[in-house]
């Protein structure tokens, strides 16, 4: 039989070609030529926090994806790239692609973070949960533009169609349908050595003696979020940098005239890592305490207080670690606060809120139990009642771009933002209760409802606006602000216009036993190329063989054929 077969195929060959180009070439080149991989879209990513504190891991530990397109709702997610909108995103359906080991996590955020509607800024409220635990599966965020919502709408619709139709309708809707595989550019994510934090002071030196009291005002500069490149931090800490910046302002001015010249030290520190348990104040501490015998923080300590997430609100809660004593320069601060509120601005709730320093907690609550932990009396003032606020460490955190939430008319957004009235009010708030304290005015006699910064000396709004719009025009993660950058040159310029003295200090994370440890690959790039669903490679497999086999049957069948005809034929040559 097949030497009849081998037979007929050499006739086919030599005397029917066009017979040989029909059976052969359509299923060689079917079989040898790929199907083309069209790139549909080419978007920036941004990967979640990957970092290690004290020792233990948090976020992803993930930087390469290269799987098929599914959203949430196929039935089916393990290994394939789930793509998920902001607005239907929930804590449930992302453990859900967990649970089934997606092979990566895309959620869509709308183009303006600051006008999303109240129920979606509900989303800041699971960040923190996200980054509780570390995992595996890369997850990434995206800005929508209408290329990527095409395709999260065509994604939806394949995924969709799998759990409501039946078996034959699902297979084959899956084979025709057009699919996307997702692609990163970047490599796997390793640890970032030797990066140094940086930390910013200056100070005004008082007048009158040598062994001064000081007082420090501290705010953090860097951002937090559950991305880093999506960390812009406006309220917490844009406000309170802003303030610190515009409090070193008015009492430079102060101090320059001899007239106003005040017998306190006034020392302003801006740190770094403060998100990452306050390591720049840390290294500053101990720079101060431990490594130097002449240093303002060793001498006379009035009192540190820490700006932090002052922007917005109608109150003003004053954190303390342990309530300060009658008689003590930060009992005066308390009460000066106090008479200043109910004086002059009585619409603002004003409270003290007591919480001892807790040792066993992985990272500090508040900036000022650093100063705490070395014993100097400190204190933190922000608009938020608690440190658990997840204002403080969302990418929700942003910069409005309304004018009309501004300026305080209009609707205001629905997250956290930037109220520049409530800002340069509270500003003149704590510049009017520092001056009382540093004046001694209360036992001079002066009425709670004398002003200070009027005028000339006024609180000045447009500089804070400004101020506050630059720090939010990039993203400030400790993780991408590195010695060298943009906000530590500036912030170090705007210091040494108003203080004298100004240094940076510097924290790297200790080779052999390191607190903190950042990674890179935190923003790359990703391609959506258009591609056939795996079945159908299958199914094209599954009909090119049964091809194969319908002409191999016919040429058996031609063959016997062919040996019939020449027997019955054969006799009948010989005859003639």
């Amino acid at each position: 039989m097949f030497e009849e077969a081998s037979e007929v195929f050499d006739n086919m060959f030599k005397s029917s070609f066009p017979l040989t180009f029909i059976v052969f070439i359509p299923a060689v080149l079917i079989l040898v030529s790929p199907l083309p991989t069209e790139a549909a879209h080419e978007f920036t990513v941004y990967r979640m926090q990957q970092y290690d504190l004290q020792g233990q891991p948090y976020g992803t530990r993930n930087a390469i994806l290269n799987t098929e397109a599914r959203t949430v709702e196929a039935e089916v997610l393990s290994r394939r790239c789930v793509i998920m909108r902001l607005v239907d995103f929930s804590y449930e359906r992302y453990q859900k692609a967990l649970r089934q080991s997606a092979g990566a996590v895309v959620i869509i955020l709308p183009k303006n973070m600051s006008t999303m509607p109240q129920d979606i800024v509900q989303f800041m409220e699971l960040e923190p949960e996200m980054l509780a635990t570390e995992t595996i599966v890369p997850v990434y965020f995206a800005l929508e533009d209408d290329e990527l919502l095409s395709i999260y709408t065509q994604t939806l619709t394949t995924s969709s169609s799998q759990g409501s139709s039946s078996a034959a309708e699902v297979l084959i809707h899956t084979a025709t349908a057009n699919g996307f595989q997702m692609v990163t550019s970047g490599a796997q994510s390793k640890a970032v050595s030797d990066w140094a934090i940086t930390s910013l002071e200056g100070r005004l030196a008082g007048t009158g003696g040598e062994d001064l009291p000081t007082i420090v005002l501290v705010a953090h500069y860097d951002s937090f979020g559950v991305a880093p490149w999506l960390s812009y931090g406006a309220d917490s800490n844009g406000s309170g940098v802003s303030m610190l910046l515009e409090l070193a302002r008015l009492f430079s001015r102060l101090y320059t005239y001899k007239r106003t010249h005040a017998g306190y030290n006034l020392l302003f520190f801006v740190s770094g890592g403060g998100k990452f348990n306050y390591q720049g104040t840390k290294r500053w501490l101990e720079d101060n305490l431990d490594h130097t015998d002449s240093s303002l923080l060793q001498d006379n300590v009035a009192f540190v207080l820490c700006l932090d997430t002052l922007g917005n609100g109608d109150s003003l809660h004053l954190h303390v670690s342990k309530p300060p004593k009658e008689g003590t320069t930060q009992y005066a601060l308390l009460k000066e606060l106090e008479t200043v509120i109910s004086s002059q601005y009585p619409e603002v709730k004003f409270s003290m809120v007591h919480k001892k320093i807790n040792l066993a907690d992985d990272t500090l609550a508040w900036e000022h139990e650093r100063f705490g932990i070395r014993r100097l009396p400190a204190f933190t003032l922000s608009h938020l009642n608690s440190h658990r606020e997840a204002q403080r460490s969302s990418i929700m955190d942003v910069r409005s771009v309304s004018p009309s939430s501004r300026h305080g008319v209009g609707e205001p957004p629905a997250g956290p933002y930037v109220d520049l009235r409530k800002l340069s009010r509270n500003t003149k708030l704590i510049a009017e209760s520092l001056a009382r304290v540093i004046y001694n005015l209360t036992e001079k006699g002066a009425p709670g409802d004398l002003q200070i910064f009027t005028e000339q000396m006024q609180v000045q709004e447009e500089q804070l606006s400004s101020m506050v719009d630059w720090l939010t025009a990039q993203p400030r993660a400790a993780q991408l602000v590195d010695k060298d950058s943009s906000v530590v040159s500036t912030l170090e310029y705007h210091l040494g216009h108003y203080l004298k003295d100004v240094r940076r200090h510097y924290v790297k994370a200790d080779k052999r036993d390191p607190e903190f440890v950042f990674y890179d690959q935190l923003k790359q790039t990703m391609n959506a190329y258009r591609v056939k669903p795996a079945i159908f490679d299958l199914l094209l497999a599954v009909c090119i063989a049964a091809y194969l086999g319908v002409i191999y049957l016919a040429i058996q069948h031609f063959g016997v054929l062919y040996s019939v005809v020449r027997r019955i034929t054969a006799p009948k040559t010989k005859q003639h």
